[in-house]
């Protein structure tokens, strides 16, 4: 990159991040001489990267006031997707993460005929509709739900989708024409909140999604840590219970970890099922005895006072507790975000989330909701984009 493309880059950055902002506060903000700066500014006004409208506040000498710039988020647009076990959600976004349009379909519908063909249909359909001129399109991001090589675009397992080294990257090279990157879903869910959610302006993240398993993203220093075999953030394979795990215990589903098999959304409904089935007089024995009671039932349960699902909760949020317990000593993350189906009812979990953790760190944590929430995959898939293709845009 020439001293021109680092200056432009870092001009666009400042009125991206600063606007309404002028000339010379750019100058002043960029360390860059004036004359420099007006020289990149009529550059990138007539890229239409930016433009330039009305009049700013008069200086306090009095005098002309200078005329103010915009960063223009409609220059150029890019999808991510969220390729997860149950549903599939592509957006399309413009530079600033607004969503301009958005679609999603159940993953099992088009497992077997292909999962990339069917995005690229929806992607296609969201272009005609809202009438999106294709050259705009810088790219697209993917997450996936498993373990992934991002450098080479492999999926080394994906267990929902039934992916085994499965070959991403050259998959979607049938179907796209503009560039495309791919990682765990979790990963680029923290990239999203970093990006646009509750970790907005934050170096150290950790961002721990709670659904049918358990796992979580790590930002360290603004870089995403993936680990020596992009396996980093595995968070439910952590015990909990050294004597539980001593013993017979078995895991929620084949090759799944012990954190999740007591804390995460399966593991809580199968706790109650168990609980429900102990007292015949309790209002679900019935439906308990027909089959296994979904996570979700507990949570509503617990809402009206059910104490069966209350101590099921109870011991569940003390396993996660500890879970995040170990990782925020371990990391010292200035935010910990929870995501994931779990966290929909966050006021049950939170307040007594909170309590435990700070109880036993060594320093306070702030612990927040995901504020992306069902859009923090596509929104962060759009987010690893913007870090890994090499742009002005580039995060």
């Amino acid at each position: 990159m020439t001293v021109k493309q680092k200056n432009k880059k870092k001009v666009l950055n400042c009125i991206r991040d600063h606007s309404p902002i002028s000339r010379a506060e750019i100058a002043v903000k960029a360390r860059i001489s004036k004359p420099t700066v007006s020289m990149l500014v009529d550059d990138l006004i007539q890229e239409k990267l930016i433009f330039e409208k009305g009049i700013g506040e008069s200086s306090s000498q009095g005098g002309r006031r200078p005329i103010q710039l915009y960063f223009n988020e409609k220059a150029f647009f890019i999808i991510g997707t969220d390729i997860g076990g149950t549903k599939v959600k592509t957006t399309i976004c413009d530079l600033g993460g607004n969503i301009v349009a958005s679609c999603s379909f159940k993953t099992v519908q088009y497992l077997k005929s292909g999962l990339l063909k069917q995005i690229a249909k929806e992607i296609d359909a969201m272009i005609d509709k809202n009438s999106i001129d294709r050259s705009k399109i810088l790219g697209m991001g993917a997450g996936v739900p498993g373990i992934t090589e991002t450098n080479r675009g492999i999926v080394v397992e994906a267990p929902s989708l039934n992916w085994i080294r499965y070959p991403f990257i050259q998959e979607a090279k049938q179907f796209f024409t503009f560039p495309v990157y791919v990682d765990n879903d979790v990963n680029v869910a923290a990239l999203g909140e970093q990006w646009l959610g509750n970790a907005r302006n934050k170096r150290n993240v950790l961002f721990i999604a709670v659904g049918t398993g358990i796992g979580s993203g790590i930002i360290i220093h603004n870089q995403l840590y993936r680990g020596s075999t992009y396996a980093a953030g595995e968070l439910g394979y952590m015990v909990t219970d050294k004597n539980e795990m001593k013993g017979d215990f078995t895991p929620v589903f084949h090759r799944y970890g012990y954190l999740e098999s007591v804390a995460g959304g399966k593991a809580i409904g199968a706790r109650l099922t168990k609980a429900v089935l102990e007292d015949p007089e309790h209002p679900l024995y019935a439906e308990a005895m027909e089959s296994e009671l979904p996570g979700e039932m507990a949570f509503k349960l617990a809402k009206t006072g059910d104490k069966t699902a209350m101590a099921v909760l109870a011991e569940a949020i003390q396993h996660l507790a500890y879970g995040i317990i170990n990782a925020a000593s371990l990391l010292n993350p200035e935010v910990i975000i929870l995501g994931g189906g779990v966290l929909k009812s966050a006021d049950l979990l939170l307040p007594k989330l909170t309590e435990i953790v700070n109880q036993y760190l060594p320093s306070s944590v702030e612990l927040k909701i995901s504020q992306l929430g069902d859009h923090a995959g596509a929104l962060g898939a759009v987010s690893l984009f913007l870090r890994e293709h090499e742009t002005i845009f580039k995060i």
